[in-house]
């Protein structure tokens, strides 16, 4: 693969990475530890991440739990999580807080999949503006020594990389739907 187009690749598997580690922190019905991945506790003044303070398990399909290391923090995890757009409120029990996940109704597993395919199409958005970045640069390489030829075949790279991202991202889009709409 040419270096010119390589960066372009880059940038559009950054756009589908960034959309899969979205699309884990959206929870289906069932327990998943990625949804405290954006959160942050207050630790001696820094904001810290809930997965650096305490231990985090799924004892069951719709549980998780938090053990602090420090008894000390369970009021800040607690109050970061009720700050959080979650939608849980979370049960302590003096060393331990549990987060139980309710069964999502069928009304929220819609809006869930509208996120879903909205989050998807700005992903696409990003990877199509990558490629107009792309070939707005090879254009630039015409006004230099650079045939007409060969900024062509950049171009149609770039094209078929688009095409392949594009690809991928309605595939992610139809795993975590069909993974939201599973009950």
């Amino acid at each position: 693969m040419d270096a010119r187009v390589k960066t372009y690749d880059d940038k559009m598997q950054k756009a589908l990475d960034f959309l899969l580690s979205d699309y884990q922190t959206i929870r289906a019905g069932r327990a998943n530890p990625h949804v405290l991945d954006k959160l942050k506790v207050d630790y001696y003044g820094t904001p810290t991440p809930i997965q650096q303070v305490g231990n985090i398990t799924v004892p069951e399909a719709r549980m998780i739990q938090i053990a602090p290391w420090e008894k000390s923090l369970i009021k800040e995890i607690e109050k970061a999580i009720m700050a959080s757009d979650i939608g849980i409120t979370p049960n302590n029990d003096g060393s331990v807080i549990r987060l139980v996940f309710p069964e999502l109704t069928e009304e929220r597993r819609k809006e869930l999949v509208k996120d879903i395919k909205k989050k998807g199409e700005e992903c696409k958005v990003a990877v199509r503006n990558i490629r107009r970045d792309a070939n707005d640069s090879f254009k630039k390489l015409a006004k230099s020594e650079v045939s007409e030829d060969e900024i062509k075949n950049l171009e149609d790279a770039v094209q078929k990389l688009t095409d392949k991202y594009i690809k991928d991202v309605d595939k992610a889009i139809e795993e975590k739907s069909k993974e939201v709409l599973t009950v």
